[in-house]
């Protein structure tokens, strides 16, 4: 990795973080006693934090996804195989038995925004549910027959919104792990068809 490169991820590339560690450790173990083979895709790898800890603690095959070119680089550097795409849009219908996503999720007032990959990789938009609703109407298309969502949400975006919208595209939701700080509740989400 040259210099620019290091740079590039430093400013542009969104780091593992408190939310990181607890979808990766929810995910982990809800996907450990998984059948062998399963294929996961972890929507936004940002650095490639949680598909690592999936590939490393699970037998499953793990894909990572970034529309953030600086993030799908630094994510391959790690040894994930990563492809560059919003969303699941380029992905084949019925191809993951699970699928991960931790969204911008932040509340962002629109004249407070600014327009780059961190910022892109942070904001919510104004209710924190611009990318999570978008990605909810989606992701049933790639999933497997009997495949999970597990999706992290703030307290900030709404959970029960967020579990309501789940809902309208044919999925139930539980949660399976929450940690608390002082200004927001982190809560990993599993929807089920």
């Amino acid at each position: 990795m040259t210099l620019r490169d290091r740079r590039d991820v430093e400013t542009d590339v969104y780091q593992p973080a408190e939310d990181s560690q607890l979808l990766a450790k929810a995910a982990c173990e809800r996907l450990e006693d998984a059948e062998s083979g399963q294929v996961v895709l972890e929507v936004g790898t940002g650095s490639g934090y949680v598909a690592g800890r999936i590939g490393d603690e699970t037998d499953a095959r793990v894909i990572a996804s970034d529309l953030n070119p600086h993030a799908v680089r630094q994510a391959r550097s790690e040894g994930i195989e990563t492809v560059r795409a919003d969303l699941v849009t380029p992905f084949a219908d019925g191809a993951f038995d699970a699928v991960v996503f931790n969204p911008p999720y932040l509340p962002t007032d629109p004249d407070n925004e600014w327009d780059d990959w961190m910022e892109r990789a942070l904001s919510g938009g104004e209710d924190g549910r611009a990318v999570i609703d978008p990605f909810l109407s989606r992701v049933g298309r790639v999933l497997a027959p009997g495949g999970v969502v597990y999706v992290l949400v703030s307290s900030l975006t709404g959970v029960e919104e967020v579990v309501e919208e789940a809902g309208e595209h044919g999925f139930s939701a539980v949660a399976v792990a929450d940690e608390s700080f002082p200004f927001e509740t982190l809560t990993v989400l599993e929807l089920c068809r």
